[in-house]
């Protein structure tokens, strides 16, 4: 099998994670977390909603590890759909 197995499907179709589906989902969910981020700066655990994770009910410490994750995975999933929007390189296998 070839080096680029990962982009393949159980069928054997490639995978195409250039398209537009993908990379809105990406976008969308990137914003989400780089927000998300902001929230596990500004809030104190206790006072996060109880539907995301780190809250702790009464606790007054902030999840400052919990926000540079969320935003890191945030601004690499923007990295990501920037990538997959941009020009196309020839590739070898393609028409000439």
């Amino acid at each position: 099998m070839s080096g680029d197995s990962s982009t393949r499907s159980a069928a054997g179709d490639r995978v195409r994670l250039d398209h537009p589906l993908i990379v809105g989902a990406a976008v969308v969910v990137g914003i989400a977390l780089i927000a998300l981020a902001v929230v596990y700066w500004a809030e104190p655990a206790g006072s996060l909603p109880s539907w995301i994770p780190g809250h702790e009910a009464g606790s007054g410490h902030h999840h400052v590890k919990h926000g540079i994750a969320s935003f890191l995975v945030g601004v690499a999933l923007l990295v990501f759909a920037w990538f997959q929007t941009g020009k196309k390189q020839p590739t070898a296998d393609g028409p000439a």
